[in-house]
């Protein structure tokens, strides 16, 4: 390519890299797979070291991805959170070998899994967690202490107290948390998260801390980097005195001077990595002594002592033998493709999520296609491409395979949705949901077991749950005597369920657990919700247009209002049990920063809700009091700035006497 074509292709390169960078960074929303973003910057890579005349220094390769959220405090990391260069073949490991060797003579390396999450920096004094942040653009990151605070693998004090640490961790979500927040996303209907990366980053930047904790998070740490008071010399050293810290260290490493072991353990971890728990999506080989680093340096970007090696995504060829169509709870028609058994990150695989209407139409899906699948974060199938059609692309039902009647489409949806509140795929999965932990939460009656009740004829209604008598039961599959009274009384209990759970195991359309705990505690009876318009569902702080919508629009159904006066009649509880006599917080507004002497945030939090007000995660014109313990930081500042008010515990306290 001669260098005017170079130039061309360079600038064109950068405009499509820094369009997906920002949906995979910043809006958590990626369009591409994760190796097509590699091919683009690997060929931007190779244009720019054929010509560096060309090279600039807002290039992608020249520069750490990542831009701050205006939800967030902004952070000056101490230590900067740099990234590291990516291989992409066993060679370039030889490669990157080789030019350590030319520094350092007989190099020891540190092998570990490269987590696939968002990369954060913990800091603590005397042995307390005081901030957090996102690494950001390597120099600035968010604080998002209040939702760190939320994932339970992160210690509020260390085993060991130091004067002063800073770690560097990855945050990840659990394959298991990930396929039951896709599968929740999917049953009511919304947009899923593409792979658990950027769901993870998605549950972290949240402004509402209560949303991060409901997501089960967890942590990786994997850098030291900063100690005060004492001295290490190793990489390896360091994880162990993490480790003994009390952090949850990257889980397994290899310490090694052999470069045959260390291209051993890549393929190792490579092998295994279906089998994980969570998602990784390469291995790190790291320089493990401390002076040899120093001695190698880095360049504006990278680490001259570490690469990542990245591992291919595992794809297979298939046929489409069949779409099966599902209705879930809320109505919505999801298609299932029903394929060819094939093997991938170590599990048999014959079904994919089609998603919609739209995913068929764009991939051009009929049956009997050929198809490639893999698994999204090595977890949750998926149909890549079609390599051959057999046809026009399939169309979905206008029909609800349950019920026959009309499925359409609603505004600014993609989903086919079921209208019919009698549709008995849709009574099934709201029986599920009304039943389950969350909700009502009657131990023991799983889908199983309801699918059975209904399937039986003993279930017709959701309140018909509270007439079944001990005969109805003992004739279930694997159900005695003692089972049956185990049930029964789970079910009486279910009766003296906190309002918040009834709204909530209503099944309403984008009525959460926060958004139903809110209705209970502003209404105080059912009957509040009930007879409340818009502008009095508006009035409250976290409720917008469509959750206010969807509420009227509930309870304006004659089926509805006959529902809960069945269910008024069985005898569940229509009050809320946490109602707010003393309310005098109310309309105020808290900002929480620092260590407190003797609550931690989470109580102090609670009891400022306890009494009407609210917590908000930033200082703004609209904050009412920060409430500030020590090692305050930037909130204090903040503040100190705006003139709003500062307090500390003992006049918190005061406050509350």
């Amino acid at each position: 390519m001669d260098f005017e074509s170079a130039r061309l292709r360079i600038a064109e390169l950068r405009q499509v890299i820094d369009y997906h960078s920002r949906r995979y960074y910043d809006e958590d929303a990626p369009e591409i797979e994760d190796d097509e973003f590699d091919r683009l910057t690997q060929e931007l890579r190779r244009l720019e070291e054929t010509y560096p005349q060309l090279i600039t220094a807002d290039s992608y390769t020249q520069r750490v991805h990542g831009e701050l959220s205006r939800l967030f405090t902004p952070v000056e990391h101490e230590v900067p959170l740099g990234s590291l260069q990516d291989v992409f073949s066993l060679d370039e490991v030889r490669e990157f070998d080789k030019r350590v060797r030319e520094e350092v003579s007989d190099p020891v390396y540190v092998v570990e899994p490269k987590i696939d999450g968002l990369s954060i920096a913990l800091e603590y004094r005397d042995g307390t967690f005081v901030r957090g942040a996102t690494r950001g653009d390597g120099q600035t990151g968010e604080d998002v202490s209040a939702n760190l605070r939320m994932i339970a693998d992160i210690p509020a004090k260390l085993a060991v107290s130091v004067d002063r640490v800073i770690v560097r961790g990855e945050v990840y979500m659990p394959r298991q948390q990930f396929a039951a927040l896709v599968e929740q996303q999917e049953q009511n209907g919304e947009k899923t998260f593409k792979n658990p990366r950027n769901a993870a980053a998605g549950s972290l930047r949240q402004k509402d801390p209560s949303v991060t904790k409901s997501r089960g998070l967890s942590i990786f740490v994997f850098n030291l980097q900063l100690l005060e008071g004492e001295t290490v010399s190793s990489h390896a050293d360091s994880l162990e005195r993490m480790r003994e810290l009390g952090f949850s260290v990257i889980p397994f490493y290899r310490r090694t001077g052999s470069l045959d072991e260390v291209l051993d353990e890549v393929r190792r971890i490579g092998e295994q990595r279906g089998a994980l728990p969570f998602d990784i999506d390469g291995a790190v080989i790291k320089v493990d002594d401390f002076a040899d680093r120093e001695r190698l340096g880095s360049t504006s970007k990278y680490p001259r002592w570490a690469v990542a090696y990245k591992y291919p995504p595992e794809e297979k060829q298939t046929v489409l033998r069949n779409i099966e169509i599902t209705v879930g709870r809320t109505g919505v028609l999801t298609p299932t493709g029903v394929f060819d058994p094939v093997t991938l990150a170590g599990t048999t695989v014959s079904r994919a999520t089609l998603h919609n209407a739209d995913f068929i139409r764009e991939k051009g899906l009929n049956i009997g296609d050929t198809v490639v699948l893999r698994k999204a974060g090595d977890i949750i199938p998926e149909v890549v491409r079609v390599i051959t059609h057999a046809g026009e692309p399939y169309e979905l039902p206008t029909v609800c395979p349950s019920c026959g009647q009309p499925a359409t489409h609603e505004a600014g949806e993609a989903a086919l949705r079921c209208g019919n509140p009698e549709c008995p795929a849709q009574f099934l999965q709201r029986l599920i949901h009304f039943a389950s932990r969350d909700a009502m939460d009657i131990e023991g009656l799983g889908p199983a077991v309801l699918e059975q009740l209904v399937g039986g004829g003993l279930i017709s209604h959701i309140d018909d749950l509270y007439t079944l008598k001990r005969e109805d039961i003992q004739v279930l599959e694997g159900k005695g005597d003692k089972s049956a009274d185990n049930l029964l009384k789970a079910i009486d209990a279910s009766r003296e369920a906190d309002l918040s759970r009834l709204l909530f195991a209503l099944g309403i359309r984008h009525i959460g657990q926060k958004a139903a705990k809110l209705l209970a505690q502003r209404f105080i009876t059912m009957d509040a919700v009930m007879a409340a318009d818009r502008e009095e569902l508006l009035s409250i702080d976290g409720f917008g247009e469509i959750m206010a919508d969807n509420v009227l629009q509930f309870f304006s159904l004659p089926p509805s209002q006959q529902l809960v006066e069945r269910l008024r009649a069985c005898g569940v509880n229509m009050e809320c049990h946490t109602q707010q006599s003393d309310r005098r917080f109310e309309g105020m507004t808290f900002v929480l920063t620092g260590t407190l002497p003797t609550l931690t945030r989470d109580q102090a939090a609670a009891l400022i809700e306890q009494y009407g007000g609210k917590t908000s995660g930033s200082v703004s014109k609209k904050t009412s009091i920060v409430l500030a313990g020590e090692n305050a930081g930037s909130k204090l500042t903040k503040a100190q700035e705006l003139s709003v008010r500062i307090i500390d515990q003992e006049e918190f306290e005061a406050m509350l006497r």
